[in-house]
């Protein structure tokens, strides 16, 4: 496993960027470098159920660890959904299982946020986060300050 580390400053008040990243439509648009279609589905509730999802509706499903609206919300992935049955268990789900995905944002006057995100993957899927991530906080970097 590698552990990667992205962050970005953005010209916009942190309860801003916030509702930018976990918004449905505005998730769909900078979560576009990773997958088209990309949807997130979430109870928001530490201990419950998140979704990230395709445009098919399969993906990955998780939970939250640790949740501290704006600032923080760590996933922890615990396995894929397909075809509306999850899998936790399988000898590929237990390689990556129990890794995590966090995203910190910190305010750095009221008009300016840093926003962090830091993964955990296996080495393949490497550059296919860097893809994600770079374009992806540089298409909500314009949405919030645009």
């Amino acid at each position: 496993m590698e552990t990667l580390d992205y962050n970005i400053i953005i010209n916009a008040p942190i309860q801003k960027v916030w509702d930018l990243l976990w918004n449905p439509e505005t998730y769909s648009q900078w979560t576009q470098f990773f997958e088209e279609g990309s949807t997130l589905k979430s109870d928001w509730e530490v201990g419950g159920k998140t979704y990230f999802l395709d445009r098919n509706g399969n993906g990955m499903v998780s939970t939250i660890v640790s949740l501290d609206k704006p600032n923080e919300v760590v996933f922890r992935h615990l396995g894929t959904f397909q075809n509306g049955v999850e899998d936790t268990k399988s000898r590929e789900v237990m390689e990556w299982s129990g890794t995590e995905e966090k995203y910190f944002l910190r305010a750095i006057d009221h008009a300016t946020t840093e926003l962090r995100a830091v993964t955990h993957v296996m080495q393949e899927y490497h550059e296919y986060m860097d893809h994600g991530f770079h374009n992806g906080f540089e298409l909500l970097k314009n949405l919030a300050e645009n």
